[in-house]
């Protein structure tokens, strides 16, 4: 077993089948040695999860479980790009994390968090990355958090 499944498994997380686009566009691009992964929302196998606005429907708590789920999909959608060998992975170089909250709200890196920690936590240093983490008025299908993400693969 690698070290980066290793990982997922002491930390309980096993990752999904990554989910299918729902409109015109692929879930990740590899070129030369950067994948990049289409936004990835809060799907989970028995449906969307956290659905509705940050600072309204959604706690802050429930938004980092939220960027959390989104991070799972991200890592699904990596392991795909690396043919099943997270071995692969050399770094994460940048998280874009979408919140989708009330105008009033302004805690969006603290929602980022819960992706950008467990990108760490799997990772390790080499999960450490650059981010921006934006408020949104809407996000696909009413989610509260998406994320895509910059890998550099081997």
């Amino acid at each position: 077993m690698s070290k980066i499944e290793s990982r997922l498994k002491e930390l309980a997380i096993v990752l999904p089948t990554p989910p299918a686009p729902v409109a015109s566009y692929v879930p990740y691009v590899v070129t030369g040695n950067l994948v990049f992964i289409s936004g990835q929302v809060t799907a989970a196998p028995e449906g969307l999860k956290f659905v509705g606005k940050v600072g309204a429907d959604i706690s802050l708590e429930d938004g980092k479980e939220a960027a959390k789920l989104c991070a799972i999909n991200l890592l699904a959608q990596l392991k795909a790009a690396c043919g099943g060998d997270l071995e692969r992975v050399r770094r994460c170089v940048k998280l874009g994390v979408f919140v989708n909250a009330t105008a009033d709200f302004t805690q969006h890196p603290e929602v980022g968090n819960g992706a950008s920690d467990l990108i760490v936590a799997v990772l390790g240093d080499a999960g450490k990355h650059a981010r921006a983490a934006t408020g949104a008025g809407s996000l696909p299908r009413g989610v509260a958090v998406e994320v895509d993400g910059v890998f550099e693969i081997a």
